[in-house]
């Protein structure tokens, strides 16, 4: 297993990962060129974050998506885990925990002191995966506002 910073190379399948994890997760279908564009971002700006992907023999079976926050309070980056999908038949095998593991070192090297993931509150597979790997869930509930 290799898990390794994701190239635009790896954009179109990302795109597909993010696709399929909406529909499993919220029923929510996204539209394919506002997922695109997203992606490629990231790419385009990356003070905003970066992508890993996961490789097993050559194939990709899994992407996360890595961003950045400011925290005051601890006068340190706070890095926010996100975007993570794991193609089903890999589930259960440690993938998850191999890039939670590679994320944390990666984390630490460059003196970040906290990592955050927010979980789709129905999602107990993900909450009980995430708690495995050290999480706890948190005294803050997320609040969003569109504009």
């Amino acid at each position: 297993m290799q898990i390794l910073e994701a190239t635009i190379a790896d954009a179109s399948t990302i795109v597909d990962f993010q696709i399929a994890m909406a529909l499993e997760t919220e029923q929510l279908v996204l539209h394919h060129n506002t997922i695109t564009s997203g992606v490629a971002h990231i790419f385009q700006t990356p003070a905003d974050g970066l992508y890993l992907v996961v490789k097993i023999s050559n194939n990709t079976v899994a992407s996360c998506m890595i961003t950045y926050e400011w925290s005051d309070w601890r006068s340190t980056r706070v890095w926010w885990l996100q975007s993570v999908y794991v193609i089903p038949e890999y589930r259960k095998q440690g993938v998850f925990t191999a890039i939670c593991m590679q994320v944390k070192s990666m984390a630490k090297a460059q003196g970040c002191s906290l990592l955050r993931l927010y979980v789709e509150q129905h999602n107990a597979a993900a909450a009980a995966t995430y708690i495995k790997n050290g999480f706890t869930k948190t005294h803050y509930h997320l609040f969003e506002c569109s504009i």
